[in-house]
């Protein structure tokens, strides 16, 4: 497994990592895809007409012309649906159908025609309330719309869609999304913004709640979680720090719920591109095992193969990792 892992961290800036094969002849492996397949991709828009609100989507297409299930990923803040790509990319390699959202309000709009000097400041007052709402407001309205693309028969989509079984995910201002849509309770408001489509989520630097306990904000969350962060991982804006990201897994209640972090991983890990504020050099292997688990997690309970869940549950999933690397599982 030593060899494994040395294999796979070696190729990865020289070959896709539909090429990387196991030293060992593994039953399962995440990370194999067929090594010429390219991801069909669709850029669309998806109006909703009751907040006359345009929320643009870039969908990642597996070779596959059946119905097959979809996995969201909701951007960071400054972000688009072009963030993030070697998920799309892989996921759909992997036959699902990966749908990147992009956030009007907290995506990159909010930077682009700024100087760099008021970027920053332009950036915090995008991270508000408000914001927060809309991009919750966005999932449903999303998962709507490819509904009704999926029954369309002149569509792209039209019967490609398995729309019962839907993956959650996002990274840092969308794990935040993706926490409001896949359990957490707000307060008063309970889990209002809980869509019951989505049967799995992946959080990839998760924000314990601002006000309130984190135990009873998390308490009811019904369906697998896997959090992504590292010790590095901190946000320039939002107060998160690598410890409070790590406060979100204590508070979840037992039940396929798992936990990463790399080591000397910042927050920028998770995406392609480093930022500003990055202290550390890229470390290659983060992906790899980013990929690994997200993919396993994926199989195991969007597509109920008790081969990925065996794999993510045992001696595998921690061969891929480096030794001061952490994973558990509850």
């Amino acid at each position: 497994m030593f060899t494994r892992h040395i294999l796979i961290l070696g190729c990865f800036f020289s070959c896709s990592l539909g090429t990387v094969r196991s030293a060992v002849a593994d039953e399962y492996d995440p990370l194999t895809t067929a090594s010429d397949f390219t991801a069909e991709t669709l850029k669309l828009d998806v109006i909703d007409s009751n907040r006359d609100r345009t929320i643009p989507i870039l969908v990642y297409l597996p070779e596959s012309r059946s119905s097959e299930p979809v996995v969201l990923f909701s951007h960071g803040l400054g972000g688009s649906r072009e963030a993030s790509p070697y998920l799309g990319k892989h996921w759909a390699a992997r036959g699902y159908v990966a749908v990147f959202l992009q956030h009007p309000g907290s995506d990159s709009s909010v930077w682009e025609d700024k100087p760099i000097g008021s970027r920053m400041q332009a950036m915090e007052a995008a991270a508000s309330g408000k914001n927060m709402i809309d991009r919750v407001r966005d999932v449903p309205a999303v998962l709507d719309q490819l509904q009704r693309w999926n029954d369309e028969a002149s569509h792209p989509l039209h019967g490609r869609l398995e729309l019962d079984v839907v993956g959650m995910s996002g990274h840092s201002f969308g794990a935040l999304t993706t926490q409001s849509v896949s359990g957490q309770s707000a307060g008063r408001f309970g889990q209002r913004a809980t869509d019951s489509r989505i049967k799995a989520a992946i959080l990839m630097s998760p924000s314990k709640p601002r006000l309130g306990n984190a135990k009873t904000a998390f308490a009811d969350v019904s369906i697998p979680w896997l959090l992504m962060t590292g010790t590095h991982d901190v946000g320039a804006i939002g107060g998160q720090t690598a410890e409070s990201r790590r406060g979100v897994y204590p508070a979840l209640p037992a039940g396929d719920k798992y936990e990463l972090v790399l080591h000397n991983a910042e927050h920028s890990a998770f995406s392609d591109r480093g930022l500003p504020n990055d202290r550390l050099s890229r470390n290659p292997n983060h992906h790899v095992v980013i990929l690994a688990l997200s993919t396993a997690f994926w199989d195991a309970y969007l597509r109920n193969d008790n081969a990925a869940k065996t794999w993510l549950q045992g001696a595998p999933a921690k061969a891929i990792l480096e030794p001061l690397d952490e994973w558990q599982a509850k």
